[in-house]
């Protein structure tokens, strides 16, 4: 009898782990205002890994560094005379957990898209110039870059000082020199929201004959940008952004996290917004809360989430996946400083008629994902 019971105790817990298992697999049948499916290249993730062998001269240790010994992960992309360029986070190992060590940003460029020649040393840093005291020491974060149409570079990225993150934009002509512009809301509204936490920005682009370049939208540039909601904030210089508020002066949200769906704790802006003829779509990271998310997928994953919002009115949501299109699946993207699971998108670019995905795999390694419209 005893035996029997636990036969059908191990059944049981059978039929209930492959449930689960099934039931958390992306969304691969889209509307059609959404990119993708995108599909992993066989047998080339992750693309960059940590390297303990790399180093440069920090300028805020005076001596030689191993940059990016610890992780690297969370990427931008961008095109420049026909080739991809992927900017990603580093993290040395001088902490020991999230956010205690200091991060940089390094380079590395691609022919195809997938086989990628990183360069040696990082070029975005913490260093003794004009923003220090918003970098060190925790570093530069979390880039999202994206070109104008005369070939001008911006990044909008995390300055973390290990007290408060704080978006800030710098500007480039060739990837390799950026001119740190500081904060993007320090000016806005009397610097309201200059010390309050600000991450995770998404410039709105278009691809216009075949290059994909931030766009204006009613005479302004666009960004959405956040973590915990999704805001949106204009800009004439792409250097200086005026949060949008609501008649009492607090920040107008767009959308929000949604309990029991995969994006119940956060909804935070992923790679820069694309302007098509159905809308602007927003690719944005949702992560799954323990308490109070969608139980096919794992508590505290991070899945790619898309929303559209209205050509005639931006702050206007007009539709929204209810299941993630992109999910951890990999190994790599479920070990690593975030085993809970992480596809963190951060970089988009259209590339040869196809669209190229980067994104942070556990918060440890960078990887690629694309998307092939022809094949839709």
């Amino acid at each position: 009898m005893i035996k029997k019971i636990y036969s059908a105790i191990a059944l049981a817990a059978l039929v209930f782990t492959t449930v689960n298992v099934n039931a958390q697999k992306a969304d691969t049948n889209l509307p059609a205002w959404a990119l993708g499916p995108f599909v992993s290249p066989a047998n080339v993730n992750p693309i960059i890994s940590p390297d303990t062998s790399g180093v440069f001269f920090d300028p805020m240790h005076q001596q030689l560094w191993h940059w990016e010994s610890n992780d690297t992960f969370n990427p931008a992309a961008t095109v420049k005379d026909g080739k991809i360029y992927v900017l990603y986070r580093s993290e040395d190992n001088s902490g020991k957990g999230i956010g205690e060590r200091t991060s940089r940003v390094g380079l590395a460029e691609s022919s195809d898209g997938i086989t990628v020649k990183r360069f040696p040393k990082p070029v975005l840093y913490p260093a003794d110039d004009n923003v220090k005291e918003f970098e060190w020491r925790g570093g530069c974060e979390d880039p999202r870059v994206a070109m104008t149409a005369d070939g001008t570079y911006v990044i909008l990225y995390t300055e973390w000082n290990q007290k408060v993150p704080r978006l800030a934009a710098a500007t480039s002509r060739d990837l390799l020199t950026w001119k740190k512009n500081g904060p993007v809301f320090q000016k806005a509204y009397n610097g309201r929201f200059f010390n309050m936490a600000t991450k995770s920005a998404s410039m709105v682009t278009k691809v216009v004959k075949g290059k994909q370049v931030i766009t204006k939208i009613n005479g302004k540039y666009w960004m959405y940008w956040g973590e915990s909601n999704v805001y949106a904030a204009t800009s004439t210089d792409l250097v200086n952004w005026e949060p949008l508020v609501n008649a009492d002066g607090t920040l107008k949200i767009l959308f929000s996290p949604r309990p029991g769906y995969f994006d119940s704790q956060l909804t935070e802006c992923g790679p820069p917004s694309v302007m098509t003829d159905k809308g602007i779509v927003l690719m944005y990271n949702g992560k799954n809360g323990a308490r109070n998310g969608d139980k096919n997928f794992t508590a505290n994953a991070y899945c790619g989430g898309q929303a559209l919002f209205s050509l005639a009115d931006p702050t206007k949501v007009i539709a929204r996946l209810d299941k993630p299109y992109f999910i951890p699946e990999a190994p790599f993207e479920k070990s690593g400083q975030y085993p809970a699971g992480t596809v963190f998108t951060e970089g988009l670019v259209y590339f040869h008629t196809k669209w190229f995905l980067y994104y942070g795999c556990a918060d440890s390694r960078v990887a690629v994902a694309i998307y092939n419209p022809a094949k839709r």
